[in-house]
């Protein structure tokens, strides 16, 4: 109990020592409070920030490389530079039999400004021929009802999924949406599907809110964008995805090659077949986000810093107010130790106590943000444990390096020194 006692009885005399001056305390207490509060939220919001871009990134694809017609900047066996080079749905097999780095493949055709209409409505939207492959490529979600499956694909079932905003102009608020038919360039289609809601930043053919999805044979007989997409097997797209993020490298230069030998052009030669890489994008983010988070870090320690700053000079002036009073207690028998801890612990009461406001101001702010609606980019205000330990850890190194200055030059003072600097 002895043991146990002498500590409390050091933080008791601390913080009534910071009781006596209130004014100064509360002030210098709001410093390094409104210092936590700066840290947390700048720090809460550059992971907000963060998380928003990658679920957004997510909507386009997970892990995925879309490989788009090019045309040849290189000779390649006796052929000249400058070739057009076209994809079509052989080039998806062979991909699929002759790249091992590579999980999953599909082709993708599209028709643009199509003509739709239901019996309420009608528009004009980009139709899009797939298989299931390309739906999970995608992240092409079903809300209500059901994707398109390949049974669907095999026996060209006149069926289709809308996204979101093709629904909202052509069917409007009603529910029965399920089972009914739409006039897809001039055939009847059965609505199977709805997709869900996307909040995209990134596309390239669109937002995917805006798209129907029909089976890709039908694309091809119903409404094609020319004669070369319907006759030829042709396809706008090839998208992948490699079986690993730590060999996606390999796996693209097998679909380089592989491309290269069919269509006769070197798999040097990245014009022939241009491709949008999104784990390398990824990459690039992860380094962005990885210097902003240096860059958060180091604006927050100097903001916290600044807090410090004033429990020092606080501490300092109590310490010069209370040398005669030091230097009786040492003349009395307090030891060098005990000084430094009463001095130490008033520091840290002051720190902590201000810091463990800021941190719950922090949670009620972040609480009433995230009500709020959030943009697609903005994930809103997450306290994570992460930031909580780092604002503790720092919160706590700033408050001892403050305090100790004023508590070691209480602690070597000598009674006589003390006595003598009050006369």
């Amino acid at each position: 109990m002895q043991l146990l006692r002498r500590p409390l009885e050091i933080v008791r005399q601390g913080i009534g020592e910071l009781m006596r001056h209130k004014l100064r305390s509360l002030l210098t207490m709001f410093g390094i409070g409104w210092g936590v509060v700066a840290l947390a939220l700048i720090w809460a919001s550059g992971d907000g920030f963060e998380q928003g871009q990658r679920e957004n990134w997510k909507q386009l694809g997970d892990r995925i490389v879309m490989v788009f017609p090019g045309r040849t900047e290189l000779q390649a066996g006796g052929r000249r530079a400058g070739r057009n080079i076209l994809l079509y749905e052989s080039d998806v097999q062979a991909i699929r039999e002759q790249c091992p780095g590579v999980a999953v493949a599909a082709g993708e055709i599209k028709t643009w400004d199509v003509p739709a209409a239901s019996n309420w409505n009608a528009g004009r939207f980009l139709v899009l021929g797939v298989d299931p492959d390309y739906l999970s490529l995608r992240n092409l979600a079903v809300g209500k009802g059901r994707t398109i499956a390949w049974n669907d694909v095999e026996s060209r079932s006149r069926v289709c999924v809308l996204g979101d905003s093709v629904r909202k102009q052509l069917f409007e608020d009603r529910d029965d949406v399920i089972g009914s038919t739409v006039q897809i360039s001039g055939y009847r289609y059965l609505v199977v599907g709805l997709m869900t809601e996307k909040n995209q930043n990134s596309s390239y053919d669109g937002w995917d809110n805006d798209k129907i999805v029909i089976p890709a044979p039908l694309l091809r007989s119903d409404c094609p964008q020319n004669p070369g997409i319907a006759s030829e097997g042709r396809v706008n797209t090839i998208i992948y995805r490699p079986r690993s993020v730590e060999e996606w490298k390999k796996a693209q230069q097998q679909v380089r090659r592989t491309l290269g030998r069919i269509h006769g052009f070197d798999a040097l030669d990245e014009a022939a077949v241009p491709m949008w890489d999104t784990i390398e994008t990824a990459a690039l983010f992860d380094d962005t986000f990885r210097a902003l988070g240096v860059f958060i870090g180091s604006v927050a320690f100097i903001t916290l810093s600044l807090g410090g700053i004033g429990v020092m000079n606080t501490m300092m002036t109590s310490v010069t107010e209370r040398t005669a009073e030091i230097g009786l207690r040492k003349a009395l028998g307090a030891t060098r130790r005990r000084v430094l801890l009463e001095i130490l612990a008033e520091g840290l009461a002051l720190a902590l106590i201000s810091g463990g406001c800021g941190l719950i101001l922090v949670a009620l702010l972040a609480a009433a943000v995230n009500a709020l609606p959030m943009p697609a980019f903005f994930s809103g205000l997450p306290i994570e444990l992460d930031t909580v330990q780092y604002v503790t850890l720092l919160l706590g190194a700033v408050a001892v390096f403050s305090a100790l200055p004023p508590a070691w030059r209480a602690a070597r003072m000598t009674p006589v020194e003390a006595l003598r600097f009050e006369k």
